[in-house]
């Protein structure tokens, strides 16, 4: 990515959504901001309540153009035509999930930290790449993909990058230079104004 260009948005959804209220939320958020992509990553594993949620947002992000992807469940990608899956296994399940979904879906790949997890992804055929957390968090053994990962990755490799967990202006500010996309989820769920939040987020990019 050359300095010139922004970072694109890549928008992860709440692990738990009100149906009544978030697709109206999700469509001012995508009304107001140039979005790529949106990610349904809900907690839940019941199918009922994941089939009814992927329609409401496939509803708003397909009205704009928008993909959806669905975080980890690979079967329910072309059940509930969706425009692909985010993996959160490296590059475990990457292969089959590309010989299942064809070449034209979107195959993502989690890969914490580690670029050797990274670059064996893209060779089995990811579309993209995404490590975190970047900042505090509980999640795993506490580790953070920090600003030289993304360095190195945006001059060696071309396959495009995702940087998400824990984003604040900070961290966005110092890493819009070396990645290709934010992913963005509670970071602006939990504001009361989810697309202005978003648009402060932007604003740290410039």
């Amino acid at each position: 990515m050359t300095e010139a260009e922004q970072p694109q948005l890549y928008l992860i959804t709440p692990p738990e959504l009100e149906l009544s209220r978030f697709p109206d939320q999700l469509a001012q958020v995508l009304d107001a901001h140039e979005v790529a992509c949106v990610r349904l990553a809900l907690a839940s594993q019941d199918e009922d309540r994941i089939a009814r949620a992927a329609d409401a947002c496939r509803e708003v992000t397909h009205a704009r153009d928008v993909a959806l992807v669905i975080d980890t469940h690979l079967m329910l990608v072309e059940r509930l035509g969706l425009d692909g899956v985010h993996l959160t296994d490296g590059a475990r399940s990457v292969r089959a999930a590309r010989k299942e979904l064809g070449a034209d879906a979107i195959v993502g790949s989690f890969c914490g930290t580690s670029r050797h997890e990274g670059m064996n992804a893209g060779e089995s055929g990811a579309d993209y790449i995404s490590f975190g957390p970047l900042g505090a968090s509980g999640l795993g053994d506490g580790s953070r993909a920090d600003h030289d990962l993304f360095d190195w990755w945006s001059q060696m490799i071309e396959l495009p990058v995702v940087a998400e967990g824990h984003l604040d202006a900070q961290i966005i500010r110092t890493l819009a230079p070396v990645t290709d996309f934010f992913g963005i989820g509670e970071e602006i769920w939990r504001a009361e104004d989810p697309a202005a939040a978003l648009g402060a987020l932007i604003t740290a990019m410039q």
